[in-house]
């Protein structure tokens, strides 16, 4: 019966554990020397969608992983690489949900389709809704 109380304390706890003990990645934070840098950097972690928060970017997550994705692209950027090429990598190792703009493809044909379907809906509700009331 004492088992109880020390279980509830375990379970509460957990989320707290959870957070990584470890220092945030250098460049997490810390903006690159080189403005023009910083700018391409900015840009592509803008289009890039953190995969633990998942509706946010990296550039705008608290996220340590989307930290540690932050210095990933900066120190890649910082050694020359183009941004594209980030991105390429990037998607190869998670896949295309890390960015916002998938492209079109077997799996991803109802997120490019469902718009235009909701659209040719919301059309057709409409024009019957004006057939009525022209009568």
């Amino acid at each position: 019966m004492r088992r109880w109380p020390w279980l509830a304390i375990v379970l509460l706890a957990t989320p707290a554990l959870a957070d990584p003990v470890t220092p945030p990645a250098r460049l997490a934070y810390t903006q690159l020397r080189d403005p023009a840098q910083e700018a391409q950097a900015r840009a592509l972690m803008a289009t890039l969608r953190c995969v633990v928060c998942q509706g946010q970017s990296i550039a705008d997550s608290d996220a340590s992983m989307a930290g540690d994705m932050r210095a990933l692209v900066r120190s890649r950027i910082a050694a020359g690489e183009r941004p594209e090429a980030i991105r390429t990598w990037l998607v190869a190792r998670y896949g295309d949900y890390v960015t916002y703009d998938p492209p079109f493809g077997a799996a991803t044909w109802p997120l490019w389709l469902a718009p235009i379907a909701l659209l040719a809906v919301g059309a057709a509700v409409a024009r019957s809704s004006f057939r009525r009331r022209a009568r």
